[in-house]
């Protein structure tokens, strides 16, 4: 079976988004409607306030359906001007002007290519916003139910890869739900403020003037009739070298990937043969291997948390633009923006299916815990002793009994009984309670509570 077209880009070397409904909303199809789209509402703006005939707008609009155009031939083409937009506003023209010859001077009619461009990439942008956030909330239920069900299922907390002190798996859990809720606050905050372009030639909307009778606040009409043709907001000045709103998207993309990747990193360590601690509930298979269940999903959103940085890079580089319209720096963001969609929308489809189907394993929890014979409370041990011994020797005291301990087939516990400096200090009685992992887990169940108190995704 091979490809209808050779250079598609179905995403064969990124599985992180093939077959997303990111990737569906991002593509070169998506982007060509998008710009088809944003020259049609321009016209609906220019109709709406008397600045097109009426009926223009729907002469626009019936040659504004994406399969009339040749989208190989444009991205050829486009080479030529530097962007799509010069001979996409030329099939166009030629399209409206085979059915209706005096709309056809209508189209772009005081718009400047990044106008058009600008505007679809918002209005792209948009779109694969609305699908990530419906995943992170997907995400955050999902998390929400785990922290809830583990709030006391103790586990060994580490720090620096080693075994520190006991935590649980439910306080783990909260902890990547509030960074899916700060991703998903902070993505919903830039939705809302995603603006329309339009600003003509250098910004100043001279185009959209009428020379008989310049008015200037009937420019700043048609930019706000345009933002609402749009659905984008309206901004408070043409942002050609003003690059606010894709530093501002790019940066919460680049949190949302790494928010993600922080889940990722922990489940790809805790499913490890020898830790064993969760499981993906459908694992990826092996080319080479038939015993395999690869933890697939947490591997591509590991993957995209590792790109989508930088790609922000390159979108944060572009704000350092020249004059009145850039040369390059602007061209620069098309690829990495649509791809930092991409990746953190693959992501968060992956990790909405990881986290609703992630298998905790509690028995496996405890045994890990338990692995270095108790050594994971010297901690608490050593602030029982403090008031009885001074801070200094109950410190010493407990880092000899756990060198014992990591050197000797002996308990901690019993290699506490045994240490001279703790004779006749902690009876069984005390030291039963106090070298219970399970009850070392201070104040794990609050935090857990408080953090499920912040309010829950919707669904």
């Amino acid at each position: 079976m091979t490809s209808a077209d050779p250079a598609a880009d179905i995403g064969l070397l990124a599985p992180v988004r093939a077959g997303t409904a990111v990737a569906d909303a991002t593509g070169d199809t998506a982007y060509l409607q998008a710009l088809l789209d944003a020259e049609t509402a321009l016209v609906r703006a220019r109709e709406a306030l008397g600045q097109a005939p009426p009926g223009t707008a729907r002469a626009v609009a019936a040659a504004g359906d994406v399969r009339r155009y040749d989208l190989r031939s444009l991205a050829v083409r486009a080479r030529a001007g530097g962007n799509p937009v010069i001979p996409l506003v030329a099939d166009l023209t030629a399209a409206v002007a085979a059915h209706a010859p005096e709309a056809a001077a209508q189209v772009h009619r005081g718009a400047t290519s990044q106008d058009i461009l600008d505007t679809a990439a918002m209005t792209v942008a948009a779109g694969a916003l609305r699908t990530i956030l419906a995943d992170l909330d997907r995400t955050a239920n999902a998390l929400a139910r785990l922290a809830a069900e583990h709030r006391d299922t103790p586990m060994a907390g580490r720090t620096l890869t080693q075994h520190a002190v006991p935590t649980t798996f439910g306080l783990k859990a909260a902890g990547w739900r509030s960074l899916v809720l700060d991703a998903r606050d902070r993505l919903a905050a830039v939705l809302a403020r995603l603006p329309v372009q339009l600003g003509g030639a250098a910004g100043t909307l001279a185009a959209l003037t009428d020379p008989a009778d310049p008015d200037p606040e009937a420019a700043i009409r048609l930019v706000e009739a345009y933002a609402a043709e749009t659905g984008l907001a309206v901004p408070t000045l043409p942002w050609h070298t003003l690059r606010t709103p894709v530093a501002d998207l790019a940066g919460a993309l680049a949190l949302t990937s790494g928010a993600l990747g922080k889940i990722a990193a922990d489940v790809l360590v805790l499913s490890r043969t020898e830790i064993g601690e969760l499981a993906e509930g459908s694992g990826g298979g092996s080319s080479a291997m038939p015993h395999k269940a690869n933890p697939a999903r947490a591997v591509l959103i590991a993957s995209a948390a590792r790109q989508t940085p930088a790609l922000a890079a390159v979108l944060y580089g572009a704000l350092a633009a020249e004059d009145e319209r850039p040369p390059g720096a602007w061209h620069a963001e098309w690829q990495p923006l649509r791809e930092a969609l991409r990746t953190t929308g693959g992501a968060a489809e992956a990790a909405a299916a990881l986290t609703e189907g992630l298998r905790v394993h509690p028995r496996r929890m405890r045994e890990n815990l338990d692995a270095t014979g108790g050594l994971v409370v010297s901690e608490r041990i050593a602030a029982a002793l403090a008031p009885r011994l001074g801070r200094a020797a109950a410190r010493t005291a407990v880092a000899e009994a756990a060198a014992r301990t990591a050197r000797e087939p002996v308990t901690f516990r019993d290699a506490l009984t045994a240490h001279p400096a703790l004779a006749g200090t902690l009876s069984d009685d005390d030291l039963a309670p106090l070298t219970d992992p399970s009850g070392c887990t201070g104040a794990a169940g609050p935090l857990v509570d408080r953090a499920l108190s912040r309010g829950r995704a919707p669904g």
